[in-house]
């Protein structure tokens, strides 16, 4: 019926836009509630440098993450500077193109109604709102991860036989200058064709496409290979690997999430999974023919490779949420609305839950709130500070007002005239110099760093206490937060 199809035109186009507003309101929802932990004041540190320092920066080292800081940098001169509030709402608005556009991809795949469903779902998920407060480039990742998905599909089956190839092509290139690991999705999508079996032309203009995508990444991929010595560690694969990977696809709040609420989302998840097994047939080809090899492919792979040198950590992967969000909308549009109403009813408190709890100050690797908290509680004119561990002492950097009148006494160099992501540490004859001048000084030790970086770190901390024990210092007091110890040594005063 004419009327019909228009009614419902008039109401699903405007639900359409309901996904990404949900997406972003999420994603902005206490946003500078968690504090900002290693990576992120990285990202800050490096988005305040000159353009040239950054350019020096991605000629040694970090150069895969060089144009989410690009973006950054250009994020900060747009405004006049940078904040922790806006060093993660790009990271929102990421968030919110991948709901429209896994909104956009459901509709294609199999109507509106999977469409409204997939977006709403990848919109509450908590780890993509989690990610939606991360200040670096894996929600872009993933945005750009499902709109190549839908170039895919459209060139699967538009008339129009170059636009969307193109498109396709650009799509790919921006996932692996993002993220080289995205390009993970290039196997995914080859199976997607293999299954659906376009004619032969299709077939070459897509491969043309892909090839032409890789090789705009190439002089990355050259870059990235001389400075694989800076990848840090990643988990080992092990038998319990696929199934905390899927845990952590629909919640990354484990440490925070009650293990009975945990096993609730994932249990719920996977039933629905194994009804859509059952009801395959009920369920639109295409889009199992996207979604499975999307959300397998890329893991699979990544683990193998893994084997050998380890690189599977679950958020480079978070472009795979998109596809757990599809199936899972695809199952619901295959059940009876009385089962739909109980998977929703089971996962309503852990979602809700996990939302609460990525959004507490602590649900960070790094308390650098409760650090600052401290030494603004506790410190006395005059005092100084001491970071050890890799990264640490870029706290300094990140958050200038609240370490303004206290000196680093145990920084050499700065990392931006190093070109570096670390400061160099002031040599044992400097540290000596400058503890000579203060009474009263502020250690504070990152404990939550890779195997390489708590080598290091244990090198400088063993220096630094030498060279405080030699000066006459002597620990005071001693706070600890998530990842950070905060230690008052003091000299008595004569």
């Amino acid at each position: 019926m004419p009327g019909a199809s228009t009614g419902r035109a008039r109401w699903t186009r405007p639900a359409g836009w309901v996904p990404p507003i949900l997406a972003l309101g999420l994603g902005v929802w206490g946003n500078t509630n968690p504090s900002a932990w290693t990576d992120e004041i990285v990202t800050i540190d490096v988005a305040r440098r000159s353009w040239p320092q950054l350019m020096d920066l991605l000629g040694q080292v970090d150069a895969v993450h060089g144009l989410h800081y690009a973006l950054m940098y250009l994020v900060g001169q747009w405004n006049g500077g940078l904040n922790e509030f806006l060093t993660r709402a790009p990271s929102a608005v990421a968030v919110a193109v991948a709901a429209a556009g896994l909104t956009w991809l459901g509709r294609l795949l199999g109507g509106p109604r999977l469409g409204l469903c997939a977006g709403l779902l990848l919109a509450v998920l908590p780890t993509a709102s989690r990610y939606a407060q991360e200040a670096r480039s894996f929600a872009f990742v993933m945005a750009v991860a499902v709109l190549a998905t839908c170039a895919l599909v459209k060139a699967l089956y538009s008339q129009a036989r170059g636009r969307w190839p193109a498109g396709y092509a650009v799509l790919l290139a921006l996932l692996g200058w993002f993220n080289l690991l995205g390009l993970l999705l290039v196997a995914a999508h080859a199976v997607t064709v293999a299954l659906r079996r376009p004619s032969r032309r299709v077939v070459v203009r897509l491969l043309l496409a892909q090839a032409a995508g890789i090789a705009a990444v190439v002089p990355l991929l050259i870059l990235a290979y001389a400075q694989s010595s800076a990848v840090g560690d990643a988990v080992p694969v092990t038998a319990g690997t696929p199934f905390n990977y899927f845990t952590w696809l629909l919640t990354p709040g484990q440490d925070t999430l009650p293990t009975a609420l945990k096993l609730l989302l994932t249990g719920t998840a996977l039933a629905a999974l194994t009804f859509l097994v059952v009801r395959r047939h009920k369920a639109p080809p295409l889009a199992l023919a996207v979604g499975v090899p999307w959300m397998i492919v890329p893991p699979l792979l990544l683990a193998a490779v893994s084997l050998d040198h380890p690189l599977f950590a679950y958020r480079y992967l978070l472009f795979c949420l998109p596809a757990l969000a599809l199936l899972l909308a695809t199952a619901a549009t295959v059940a009876t609305w009385r089962l739909q109403l109980l998977f929703v009813l089971l996962v309503a408190i852990p979602l809700a839950s996990s939302h609460l709890a990525i959004r507490q100050e602590d649900s960070r690797p790094w308390d650098t709130s409760a650090v600052i908290r401290t030494l603004s509680i506790h410190d006395a004119p005059g005092d100084a500070v001491i970071f050890s561990g890799a990264r640490c002492g870029l706290i300094a950097s990140a958050f200038k007002e609240a370490f303004m009148n206290r000196p680093d006494l145990g920084r050499g160099q700065t990392a931006a005239t190093l070109g570096a992501l670390d400061n160099l540490p002031a040599d044992p004859a400097l540290l000596q110099q400058r503890l000579a001048r203060t009474s009263r000084v502020w250690r504070v030790d990152c404990n939550y760093l890779s195997g390489g970086a708590r080598q290091a770190a244990a090198r400088t901390a063993e220096a630094q206490e030498e060279a405080l024990t030699r000066a006459g210092f002597s620990p005071a007091c001693h706070h600890s937060a998530r990842g950070i110890d905060v230690t008052l040594e003091q000299r008595p005063t004569t």
